[in-house]
């Protein structure tokens, strides 16, 4: 699976942006897919995961209820809907996927073997 993620930017702290990621080289259908940030010097943090059919989702404690996560597999596209953004929000995004599996979606990075290229946000105070 080849991810591309889109939609970064610069956002004042209070708004919103959407970041959007496109997948192809697999039916969209059989993998799981998510979005983790990272600060340069610190660890990748998990923000979102949806599972393949869409029908379940789960966020990290930071972004429950300010974010958004959906996917539209008929597009080959997962969606982040970011809102009342905060500045500690700057990071670079990575959307990542994995073959499902069923069961719980995964918090962790090392169970996610596909990643795109990332895309920086910047919210300033």
């Amino acid at each position: 699976v080849q991810l591309q993620a889109f939609g970064g930017g610069l956002a004042q702290a209070g708004g919103s942006l959407c970041l959007s990621c496109i997948a192809s080289g697999r039916t969209l259908g059989r993998v799981d897919m998510g979005w983790f940030q990272q600060v340069l010097g610190k660890e990748r943090e998990y923000v979102a995961a949806i599972s393949r059919s869409g029908g379940y989702t789960d966020y990290g404690d930071s972004v429950q209820g300010r974010f958004t996560i959906s996917r539209d597999n008929t597009g080959n596209t997962v969606y982040l809907q970011m809102s009342s953004l905060k500045p500690e929000d700057s990071a670079t995004y990575y959307c990542v996927a994995r073959d499902s599996v069923g069961g719980a979606l995964s918090t962790r990075a090392s169970q996610y073997n596909y990643w795109g290229q990332g895309t920086e946000v910047t919210v300033s105070s």
